[in-house]
């Protein structure tokens, strides 16, 4: 019996396949991996965190976590009953019960009470260093795109922009502590934050709008500039509004990247407890001078400068959970304006 034809172009078996082979079931493995990992990590957040921030009653919600601020935690015993109260609930129980005003009790820091403060900081300081890139990103983009000519001085830029994206966050941070805390004077403030976090993503602003603008066809430009428009006119009416979606996939990763920043923010906006919101000042302008709570630098201190235990456990999760929460919203909100810009823009 003769063995079966084979067919001119089947692929035959060889070592260079199998080896092939390998390697896309390698890359597979690797990115599979990768999931596995990122899955466990973000899956042993929400399994835990979701323990302090929701309840097993109505209204399941545990709303003092979204409402308070941080306080210290208080376990006694006092007429054969177990009580964990907050700093200001135990100052008022024992107003209330003097016979407790001696009662022995166990203190820990940071774990009771919410994380109020630390959402507005955390929001703050996102929204007003993102505004801040945003129009020095895209302005600077504009001029690289549309204005400068290619020679030395601008391959220069180009190059120093590139190098900017990887300089180490704490460089960052350092600069915006010695330029803008101490050489400006603004001390440790929203302000000083903001443009610390800004210039830091500022190189990936810059590079996303650049490319966006270069993705807008030659013929916009040509067709405006044909029919007597002024260069800016062409610029403002006929490239940036299609370029649109893609500085604000820019600012989809830097606001990822500005929100979860800790050393940064250590050195220029952030304080360890604040008792007072940005808001509650006497003038309007000290407003951009008052130091915040932020999240990421919250979890950073529960976790690292205080003695761990399981109520602070809670607590490091919770604000996880709810800093995990806070960044999607953002994010989710630029992904939505981006999508009906880009609908309205279609071409």
């Amino acid at each position: 019996m003769s063995a079966p034809a084979v067919h001119l172009f089947q692929s035959q078996p060889n070592a260079a396949r199998r080896s092939e082979r390998a390697a896309f079931w390698l890359f597979r493995a690797a990115t599979y991996l990768v999931l596995a990992c990122g899955l466990g990590v973000f899956g042993t957040i929400f399994f835990k965190g979701a323990g302090t921030v929701f309840k097993a009653e109505a209204p399941f919600i545990n709303t003092t976590f979204f409402t308070d601020a941080p306080e210290s935690l208080y376990i006694f015993e006092f007429e054969g009953k177990k009580y964990e109260m907050g700093d200001g609930a135990f100052r008022a129980f024992k107003e209330k019960h003097p016979a407790a005003a001696k009662v022995k009790s166990e203190s820990y820091v940071y774990s009771a009470g919410g994380i109020y403060p630390c959402i507005v900081g955390t929001v703050l300081l996102v929204v007003g260093s993102m505004t801040i890139a945003l129009v020095l990103g895209v302005c600077a983009a504009i001029y690289l795109n549309e204005y400068a000519r290619d020679g030395v001085f601008i391959r220069f830029v180009r190059l120093a922009i590139l190098n900017l994206a990887g300089v180490p966050s704490i460089v960052f941070g350092l600069f915006g502590f010695g330029m803008f805390v101490i050489y400006f004077g603004w001390n440790v403030s929203l302000l000083a934050g903001w443009f610390t976090l800004a210039f830091m993503v500022l190189p990936v602003v810059i590079t996303a709008s650049e490319e966006s603008l270069k993705a807008v066809p030659k013929g916009f430009r040509e067709g405006s500039l044909a029919l007597g428009a002024t260069k800016w006119q062409t610029i403002r009416k006929n490239v940036v509004p299609y370029a649109l979606p893609g500085i604000l996939t820019s600012s989809i990763l830097g606001i990822a990247r500005v929100a979860g920043e800790t050393a940064p923010i250590m050195f220029t906006a952030a304080y360890v407890v604040r008792d007072k919101l940005p808001w509650d000042v006497e003038k309007a302008g000290d407003f951009f001078f008052q130091g915040v709570m932020a999240l990421p630098y919250h979890i950073y201190v529960v976790s690292s400068k205080i003695p761990q235990n399981d109520y602070t456990e809670r607590v490091q999760y919770g604000t996880a959970f709810v800093f995990l929460l806070v960044v999607a919203l953002i994010a989710a909100s630029s992904i939505l304006l981006r999508n009906h810009l880009r609908s309205r823009y279609k071409w």
